[in-house]
């Protein structure tokens, strides 16, 4: 079967597909800005929902009877001289039971043991059976430096390593990518209103990694076909085109056999088991390496070429890039052809071509000599 006869599932599956990336990178520079503006807005409108370990404070979760519910503790906190409207208010369930958690700013150890004993006998339960969980501001603010700690020191060190193992251009993407990816998927939390626990952390700092290997890949498919096709006279937009759609199936397999895990945590984990922690991880994590494999094909590359056609190479090459069957011979073949493959003859022989032609036909240009005649 010829590739022209392919179904756009068979030519992705086959690697011989022809997406222009490039050309259509504004339309993906948008998405994305909508998407930050509209995190950042929803950040300082709204803000995050801090769990306890960062706002420290104290927690108490008492088992959901017949005679306990969400109500009943709003008035337990009143009867305690407590404000409900400061108060956050969970109802929490696993396969085994269901439990209301109350969480409230720093407290005296008395109203601590006040409370305790309060939603024990609204609950109808010992007060063994309401447990307590404090956390002091302090510890809160700690988690919060070393967190933010990690992050300047992750970036400084992906920085330099890729400027050092491509160019500072590919640096300068990679992070631009990474930001856009942790930005938008706070800006998640933010707008739905998920807590965000040490868990969700680690799940920031897991989404920074995947976004970094998805943006290599991309990255290094682009620097070797720069080498490639170093003898040619080929836009940086057809090699950014070429290098992605070459990786494309490689990035799609890898977000699903990554996502795949994700979504069972998510759907059994945290939906069948109940296991909260789960949920909070998971759909960090989700929403990281759906924006990551985004990112790395729609922002960071596209943003390179934008980057690299300013160096004097390809300056001069600037305007029209190879599309359709085109860009796909160069895909599947890894090799200039049409117009690219004349431009190389341009190069060569010092003199125009006509755009159409061949290789072949663009370098035999000159008439064939005659024949020597043969002495009798």
């Amino acid at each position: 079967m010829t590739t022209s006869h392919r179904s756009s599932l068979g030519r992705l599956f086959h690697g011989e597909t022809a997406v222009d990336f490039y050309g259509r990178r504004r339309r993906g520079f948008t998405v994305s800005l909508v998407l930050l503006v509209l995190s950042v807005v929803s950040l300082f409108a709204r803000g995050l929902d801090l769990g306890l370990d960062f706002e420290g404070g104290v927690a108490w979760q008492v088992p959901a009877t017949a005679s306990m519910d969400a109500d009943i503790a709003r008035d337990v906190l009143r009867e305690n001289g407590l404000d409900p409207a400061n108060a956050k208010i969970q109802k929490l369930s696993n396969a085994s039971e269901e439990t209301i958690r109350v969480q409230v700013a720093d407290q005296p150890a008395d109203v601590v043991d006040a409370v305790q004993k309060s939603l024990a006998e609204a609950a109808s339960v010992s007060s063994e059976d309401v447990s307590v969980t404090s956390v002091s501001s302090s510890w809160g603010r700690a988690i919060t430096e070393k967190a933010i700690r990690a992050l300047v020191i992750f970036l400084v060190l992906v920085t330099i390593y890729i400027s050092w193992r491509f160019e500072w251009r590919m640096a300068v993407a990679a992070i631009a990518a990474m930001a856009h990816d942790v930005v938008i998927s706070v800006g998640v939390y933010s707008v739905l209103q998920f807590e965000v626990t040490p868990a969700t952390v680690v799940a920031f700092l897991t989404i920074l990694g995947y976004s970094l290997y998805d943006t290599i890949v991309v990255f290094d498919k682009v620097q070797d076909n720069v080498k490639s096709f170093s003898g040619t006279r080929m836009p940086i937009a057809d090699i950014v085109n070429v290098s992605t759609n070459q990786v494309l199936m490689r990035s799609i397999n890898t977000s699903v056999s990554s996502l795949l895990p994700v979504l069972s945590l998510l759907i059994l984990g945290s939906g069948v088991f109940g296991a909260v922690t789960l949920r909070e991880f998971a759909i960090a994590l989700l929403v990281g390496m759906l924006t990551g494999a985004y990112s790395s094909l729609i922002v960071a590359t596209p943003l390179v070429a934008l980057l690299k056609q300013r160096e004097t190479k390809y300056a001069s090459l600037v305007g029209p890039h190879s599309t359709g069957d085109t860009l796909r011979a160069m895909v599947v073949s890894g090799l200039p052809t049409g117009v690219r493959a004349t431009r190389r003859a341009e190069a060569t022989d010092g003199g125009p071509s006509s755009g159409g032609s061949d290789t072949a036909t663009a370098v035999l240009t000159h008439p064939p000599r005659p024949r020597k005649k043969r002495r009798r």
